[in-house]
């Protein structure tokens, strides 16, 4: 590789870093929790995708070794040639149904679930509608497919009408609206029950992708179609959240659909099946979201807690119902500064800031979580007041 090169990449992180944007990663001993262990630290965690605690869960651990002793470590396979097992048709089967669809297809990860979806399925007689602030794994599988591409603002129902009315007049063959059901930055909700009314009325299939929502939201966990009471055509999802927070995607939907995903999804069918763990651990995973209630009650608690708190602090919030609870800075380094501090504090957060937010909307997203107790939220709730006034963030 040459040094011009090397160069070159170099004064790239020198330009990332001076902005105020370059990322780092801190390592965790120990299990995903509540509380984790960094450094020999003891840290209040309110920044993981594990919102029903379940990432260390003794129930999915013992399934989980279980099925390693029974079926292996790993599939050394893909599914077709020899990587399939009982398991992941059982997983499949168990998805299907609690989603209400014909069957369900599992992928390494949602990232590929949606980066192999669309090109199987549309061409360039075909349109997709996307809405602006979709996941970066929806952006790029469309980008693999050759349908026509329309992008509507932000849950914004007259825009997404206007573009599925141009699609139609030019002639679209099939349409698809593809929508996340959480849009994870903000932890706003998508206007499924809006969205489902137009592309009933101009034809179209609705695309769901519910990686923040699966186990949590919905009656049994079923998801943001299930809260808003209507059905999704194609849903994408992970249990790499709250369904125990490993690693694993699927698609679920009509038999024909997953059919074809089978014999055509390029990341379906060029990576290994997942491990017998995995799926295990899925199955058990499932059991439980469909049975708890109670740590729903107690994740949406913990979330009307945590966001009265902050805003008694006086902090900047963007309004919503999701355990997802966006504290704004605005300022990459003001957001940065604020989580070292916090980390000082023994609360674990991370800021998010451009690219993976829009410039000036530099924030601090918190995650509440079932497993996190009364006394945990309120020694976060002081941390991020004594905190959020050294910075100059809140007044005090």
């Amino acid at each position: 590789m040459s040094d011009a090169f090397l160069a070159h990449l170099t004064a790239t992180l020198e330009e990332i870093e001076a902005d105020g944007l370059l990322k780092h990663e801190r390592e965790i001993e120990g299990a995903q929790g509540g509380h984790i262990d960094v450094g020999g630290r003891d840290m209040l965690n309110l920044c993981a995708n594990n919102y029903l605690g379940l990432a260390d869960d003794p129930r999915l651990v013992d399934a989980a070794t279980r099925a390693m002793q029974e079926n292996g470590f790993g599939m050394a396979s893909v599914r077709f040639i020899c990587g399939t097992q009982d398991l992941h048709r059982q997983l499949e089967r168990r998805l299907a149904g609690w989603f209400g669809h014909d069957d369900a297809i599992l992928f390494a990860a949602c990232f590929d679930a949606n980066g192999g979806l669309f090109e199987p399925l549309l061409g360039p007689d075909d349109a997709i509608v996307s809405d602006a602030l979709n996941h970066a794994s929806i952006i790029d599988g469309i980008r693999l497919c050759k349908a026509r591409r329309f992008r509507y603002a932000n849950s914004d129902m007259e825009d997404l009408e206007a573009k599925l009315v141009e699609a139609r007049e030019g002639g679209a063959r099939h349409v698809m609206i593809a929508t996340d059901g959480v849009f994870s930055m903000d932890g706003y909700l998508a206007k499924l029950g809006e969205i489902r009314a137009l592309a009933d009325r101009y034809d179209a299939m609705l695309m769901v992708d519910d990686c923040h929502a699966t186990g949590f939201m919905g009656p049994s966990g079923r998801g943001t179609p299930a809260h808003c009471g209507v059905s999704a055509d194609i849903l994408t999802g992970t249990l790499g959240k709250a369904l125990g927070g490993a690693v694993g995607g699927y698609v679920s939907g009509p038999q024909p659909v997953i059919d074809v995903l089978r014999q055509r999804a390029r990341p379906y069918l060029f990576s290994n099946a997942l491990p017998p763990a995995i799926t295990a651990a899925g199955l058990a995973a499932i059991d439980i979201v469909e049975a708890g209630d109670d740590l729903r009650e107690r994740l949406f608690e913990n979330t009307r807690h945590w966001r009265e708190g902050l805003t008694g602090h006086g902090f900047d919030l963007l309004p919503g119902e999701h355990p997802i609870v966006p504290v704004m800075t605005g300022d990459a380094k003001l957001a940065q500064k604020m989580a070292e501090g916090l980390d000082a504090a023994g609360v674990y957060v991370s800021a998010f800031f451009y690219p993976v937010v829009p410039k000036g909307k530099a924030r601090i997203r918190t995650q509440m979580n079932a497993a996190l107790t009364r006394d945990d939220l309120d020694a976060g709730l002081d941390a991020f007041a004594r905190v959020g006034h050294d910075v100059g963030l809140i007044g005090g």
